[in-house]
């Protein structure tokens, strides 16, 4: 048996663009000759990706960019133009929930209806239905037709149809979001429960914090172009460049700052880029007495200091920053704008000191500092200089608890005799 869930080999997907229903009619019939030829779309470009047994790869990317077609192409929904896709493993695929669902059917003809579509027998489906009915947890409205379903019921269906037949390689396309939060939590449990068996997982999704937390690898697409792949940290900077339009396809490493006479001194592994029209110089942190370190003790207070030099004029800057884990998540972070602490313009040659004071909450541990200076022309958001990851900041802490930060609670404990307990 192959090492290899899902091979991808020179993939693309081309759509005609037709002018009018004639065009598409004659073109149907092999009549189209001479005269205005339809455009061709290129929804996917010799894409190539082989994705290991029992990995967990996350595929990112903007509206548009064609993370769905690869996916739909690669369950057998729709066929390539030209290239290769060998899938070695029975998938499950939660791309569009419902699909193939009869309205005018119940919940449970339905179940049967789309475990038939997947290839399992009803004997194999009946085995299933229990497990299946407790996820979707929509009680006796499993034998109504789907058509007096709410939103919400008809999805958490759909999902637990799709998520309990026990796949070998699950496919997940932002389903991960569908009903409240108590469905969310249980369709994440489940998504735990499937990593911890070894299976192979597709993770499409615009939560760059999950893609952090639970992707081995990530491939980056962009309009139908694979712009390349690997750790997951390394892949979520390269999106963010894409997403301000910064991203250099053709440069052969991370692409090359925007500030190469900065005085700072930058860590091995920031990322820096913008356009220039500003850039930050020097940053440092503080402990409670001023001092610039690297170790902050939990519960003090300590400040980011960042100078930035303005190369043209910029109006209303926005400085931010943020504070990632060793993994990439965002844990925590802010600007100036969402303190409304600065609203005004700087002209070339200001020079600007700007300071963010905070009590340190974090969990002891290291964490990574990136810095920015953006803002706004027009309607259109720009980034004058970023940089990713430009300082490691570590949190010395006697006492942790859960998750990222502490809350700080104040716990009491009291006696309460049994008479007042029993409510007498």
């Amino acid at each position: 048996m192959s090492e290899n869930a899902i091979e991808v080999r020179n993939l693309t997907k081309e759509y005609r663009l037709y002018a009018s229903p004639r065009q598409r009619l004659l073109d149907a019939l092999g009549l189209l000759h001479g005269g205005r030829k339809p455009a061709v779309n290129k929804a996917l470009s010799d894409v190539s990706l082989t994705i290991k047994r029992g990995e967990t790869v996350g595929v990112i990317g903007t509206n548009g960019s064609g993370k769905s077609t690869l996916l739909k192409i690669i369950t057998g929904v729709l066929s390539p133009t030209s290239g290769e896709v060998n899938v070695s493993g029975r998938i499950s695929a939660l791309l569009e929930l419902g699909a193939g669902f009869n309205m005018e059917y119940t919940g449970v003809q339905n179940v049967f209806l789309n475990g038939a579509m997947m290839g399992y027998s009803d004997k194999e489906i009946e085995k299933r239905l229990p497990s299946i009915l407790e996820f979707a947890d929509i009680g006796d409205y499993a034998y109504q037709p789907v058509k007096t379903y709410s939103s919400g019921m008809f999805v958490r269906l759909a999902f637990a149809v799709a998520i309990n037949i026990d796949p070998e390689i699950l496919i997940v396309d932002e389903a991960l979001s569908v009903g409240d939060v108590f469905f969310q939590a249980k369709c994440y449990r489940k998504f735990e429960e499937f990593r911890s068996q070894g299976k192979t997982i597709i993770f499409v999704s615009h939560d760059l914090g999950s893609i952090a937390k639970y992707c081995d690898r990530v491939y980056l697409i962009n309009k139908g172009k694979l712009l390349g792949e690997g750790e997951p940290k390394k892949m979520i900077d390269a999106y963010k460049q894409v997403l301000v339009g910064l991203y250099d396809e053709n440069a052969d490493e991370t692409p090359s700052a925007a500030n190469p006479d900065s005085e700072d001194d930058l860590g091995e592994s920031t990322l820096e880029y913008g356009t220039g029209d500003a850039r930050i110089v020097s940053s440092c942190v503080e402990d409670e007495n001023g001092t610039v370190t690297g170790s902050i003790i939990k519960g003090t207070s300590f400040t980011i200091r960042m100078r930035v030099e303005f190369v043209n004029d910029v109006a209303n800057p926005i400085f931010a920053f943020t504070i990632k884990n060793a993994k990439g998540t965002e844990i925590s972070g802010t600007n100036t704008m969402y303190e409304k602490a600065f609203t005004d313009s700087c002209k070339a040659g200001d020079v600007k000191e700007i300071t963010f004071t905070q009590k340190a909450d974090l969990q002891g541990g290291a964490y990574l500092l990136s810095l920015g200076v953006t803002g706004f022309e027009g309607t259109e958001f720009k980034v004058y200089h970023r940089l990713y990851d430009c300082r490691d900041i570590t949190v010395i802490s006697d006492k942790d608890t859960v998750g990222y930060y502490d809350m700080n609670s104040e716990v009491k404990v009291s006696t309460v005799e049994r008479q007042e307990a029993n409510g007498n």
